[in-house]
């Protein structure tokens, strides 16, 4: 089976880069898989992907820049990339802004799936958030009630157009649920999200030498926001914890450009920030494992969190706001930490000291989550994707010829028998 993926993908840093490799690196192992080309976008000031790894056991895999963030022309392109590659079947690793920060690109970027499907390609969209829970004056996509109006009309439009793929696959249960209930559509799944680390060794609990380290990790500016870490920081100094340090790890949300400079001049009184730039795929452990403690700073949520499941792939103790899809998360999958009010920063600050003060609850809540990373692995989950691409490759009748088999040839001296 050739597989084509949609997607972002390292060292790009768009959104969903890190699930995509993490998919692609199981997907690979699978014997039904012959050859995956992944659809990407064109990275900045002409850089190159590198050369995937190469070996035995491992489907092809080669990497073609399609599509460029906030183009208009993107569906377009990544139309003309299908077509020329030819492959069996065409998966999308979307959420509501993969393809744009302005509105015009974003949505029209969305109907790639469609013409795909208009195309007579096989297609599946795996949708990491739905319109109907995104928070979007907090996430950055509206200033107003007025344009949030607006927005979410369209964005009832975009959904649409999403479900004409053969087939929609989600990762909460309650997207399935509120997706049957308003479009009275059948071809909605549930696909678990899955742990990134197969068998991950289990991890030691011992902190680095130097300041305990409170981190946090993504892509921010809109719904995730360091102030509130910041003002919790400076609360925990007063209460005397005076051997912290505070580590923002990850870039600006592509909504948000310019926004962690602003951050760094908002904390030049505190010296013990750091602020580490994109974290390169091979610095991901590194940057865990030196956490006492992973803090989600987020005011919203929109959708499953990838940074949990790695959370708890590295065994660290979490605190987050008890918001939305987190306790979707945490009530389906087994994750637990420490919770805090999105609004308040003083019930941050006590959220975090309660790990600090107790490396048995430290040690307790990161054993649990790493026990819950490993419930599901996403290899695993994978085997569930290649059931439904046999599935709708079937529905393509052009497409499922190619993989009938041919009937076997007759032994030397034998005639072949007679079908009716």
């Amino acid at each position: 089976m050739h597989v084509a993926i949609v997607t972002t993908y390292p060292p790009g840093k768009g959104t969903l880069n890190e699930y995509a490799y993490h998919f692609v690196r199981a997907l690979r192992t699978k014997e039904e898989i012959t050859h995956i080309t992944l659809l990407v976008d064109n990275l900045p000031d002409a850089a190159e992907y590198p050369l995937p790894e190469m070996s035995a056991g491992l489907a092809q895999l080669d990497i073609v820049p399609s599509w460029q963030f906030d183009s208009a022309t993107n569906a377009w392109r990544i139309l003309s990339t299908v077509r020329t590659i030819d492959p069996d079947v065409v998966l999308f690793n979307l959420q509501f802004a993969s393809f744009g920060g302005t509105k015009a690109a974003a949505s029209l970027g969305l109907t790639a799936p469609w013409l795909v499907k208009l195309a007579d390609y096989p297609s599946m969209v795996l949708l990491h958030n739905i319109m109907e829970t995104v928070d979007l004056q907090n996430a950055g996509y509206a200033n107003n009630r007025a344009i949030e109006s607006v927005m979410r009309m369209a964005g009832t439009t975009v959904t649409r157009m999403l479900l004409n793929a053969d087939l929609v696959a989600l990762t909460i249960p309650k997207y399935v649920e509120i997706l049957h209930a308003k479009y009275r559509t059948s071809n909605v799944l549930l696909a678990p999200h899955g742990s990134f680390e197969n068998d991950a060794p289990l991890p030691t609990f011992d902190l680095p030498p130097g300041p305990r380290q409170i981190m946090t990790f993504g892509k921010f500016g809109t719904y995730k926001r360091v102030e509130m870490m910041l003002e919790a920081l400076r609360l925990l100094e007063r209460a005397g914890y005076t051997d912290l340090e505070m580590v923002v790890a990850g870039s600006d949300s592509p909504n948000a450009r310019g926004y962690l400079d602003q951050m760094q001049q908002a904390c030049a009184d505190l010296p013990n920030v750091r602020f580490t730039g994109y974290v390169a795929e091979e610095d991901v452990p590194r940057i865990f494992q030196a956490a006492a403690v992973v803090v989600f700073p987020y005011t919203s949520t929109t959708g499953s969190s990838g940074v949990l499941h790695q959370a708890g792939s590295y065994g660290r103790a979490v605190v987050l706001p008890k918001i939305g899809d987190f306790a979707e998360v945490i009530t389906e999958e087994g994750y637990d930490g420490e919770f805090f009010d999105p609004a308040d920063a003083q019930t941050l600050a006590n959220a975090i000291a309660r790990i600090l003060d107790s490396d048995e609850r430290r040690q307790e809540l990161g054993m649990r989550n790493y026990l819950a990373s490993q419930g599901l692995p996403i290899a695993d989950v994978l085997d569930w994707y290649l059931l439904h691409f046999e599935e709708i490759i079937a529905r393509h009748p052009k497409r499922a010829a190619k993989h009938r088999m041919p009937a076997p040839p007759a032994l030397v001296g034998e005639r072949p028998q007679a079908t009716s």
